[in-house]
């Protein structure tokens, strides 16, 4: 297991995400945004649309997608 931070994966706070894979914290890290957002979390809804735009534009997103992989590919396993 990993951790990566909503911060880390480009929101405002600190919420930890703990995964398996990379795909395992981004998956963690949308529905962490929906939930916030949904509660009215309005410091959230940037990082939000962005996920969103990543989730329709996947090619357009993949230097993100790619940073997050290396990222967390480099990180220590919990």
């Amino acid at each position: 297991m990993k951790t990566m931070t909503c911060q880390q994966l480009g929101g405002p706070c600190d919420l930890a995400h703990r995964g398996e894979t990379a795909d395992e914290v981004i998956q963690a890290q949308d529905r962490h945004l929906k939930d916030a957002v949904k509660a009215g979390d309005t410091a959230h809804e940037p990082a939000r649309n962005d996920m969103k735009g990543r989730w329709r534009h996947p090619k357009k997103s993949l230097g993100w997608y790619n940073g997050v992989k290396e990222t967390f590919a480099d990180l220590p396993s919990d």
